[in-house]
């Protein structure tokens, strides 16, 4: 899939462009359905199947005194949009620049005139142009390009949306959050450097720097996979969330033991995927205490994992 980070890299393409238009941060079941019809009317039409998504997300841009915490970064959202089978992701610069041009401005110049859009597919829900005047009846008017507009899609009588995720993750129901994304939910960065406090009780763990615009699961202790540089497959991993109470407390910190992994990690990257919250984040009396608490989470760990696999 070619990935383009800027319209000045966009191609002409002279049978044009069929675009699911959106943000989808999380590139959800919801998502899905909109970058399906993109990516159906592309095949039937000859055109090129393109997601059109912009970075930073906007609210980074608009809100900047309370920006969201992301469910993907940029590098995770290119991997889930690759896995679907799409030729191309445009990824616009969201800038205050680009916040101030009309809807109209936006169709034509970018939609119409840089990536020749004969298919548009949208959400039901999709927002664009200055104050998000522009939604799916402007979409419709437009002659250039016929609009596919996708109805919300449900769960448990309730709309999947990004917020509806970020809500789930953020009190830790990391398997809730899967279904409607229809992955697990994942962080990736680097291994850093740590305290070896894992290693020296016989659980070393490997401490990941996660960007800081992405967000965390509720503190506690979880079930995981774990794939990256240095690693031959997926692991199943324990990962802890927190600031390890029984030590006196400290900055929040992400670390992963990897199950029957051995090696050094440092710089390297990594990424976590959540199955299951185990349990809240325990003060332990003692550092014994909390290796044997450890040895029964690395267990359920690797039980979870196991069962996950074979379903």
């Amino acid at each position: 899939m070619r990935v383009l980070t800027s319209l000045s890299q966009v191609p002409r393409e002279p049978a044009g462009r069929a675009l699911a238009l959106g943000t989808f941060d999380g590139v959800h079941l919801g998502h899905r359905e909109v970058i399906g019809s993109a990516l159906g009317r592309a095949r039937k039409r000859g055109l090129v199947a393109a997601v059109v998504t912009f970075d930073p997300h906007p609210l980074e841009v608009l809100r900047p005194d309370r920006p969201p915490r992301l469910l993907t970064t940029i590098e995770r959202k290119v991997e889930l949009v690759s896995a679907l089978g799409l030729d191309e992701l445009v990824a616009i610069p969201f800038t205050a620049e680009l916040s101030r041009q009309t809807a109209e401005e936006f169709c034509d110049q970018v939609l119409v005139a840089t990536l020749g859009a004969r298919s548009v597919s949208v959400g039901a829900n999709f927002h664009f142009g200055h104050n998000a005047a522009g939604d799916a009846d402007l979409l419709r008017s437009r002659p250039e390009f016929d609009t596919d507009v996708i109805e919300l899609v449900a769960h448990d009588g309730e709309s999947i949306s990004s917020s509806r995720i970020r809500a789930l993750v953020d009190a830790g129901d990391v398997a809730a959050a899967a279904r409607l994304l229809g992955a697990p939910y994942a962080l990736a960065g680097t291994v850093k450097q740590g305290d070896r406090r894992g290693r020296e009780l016989g659980m070393p763990t490997a401490n990941l720097d996660v960007p800081e615009q992405q967000l965390l699961p509720a503190p506690g202790i979880y079930a995981a996979t774990g794939a990256g540089e240095s690693l031959e497959g997926e692991l199943p991993a324990a990962v802890s969330i927190g600031v390890r109470p029984t030590f006196g407390g400290g900055e929040l910190l992400v670390e992963a033991h990897l199950i029957g992994f051995e090696g050094d990690l440092y710089g390297r990257r990594l990424r976590l995927e959540f199955l299951e919250r185990l349990r809240d984040e325990e003060r332990f009396e003692s550092a014994e205490d909390l290796v044997e608490q450890m040895r029964k989470d690395v267990a359920q760990a690797q039980a979870v994992a196991a069962t996950v696999s074979r379903s």
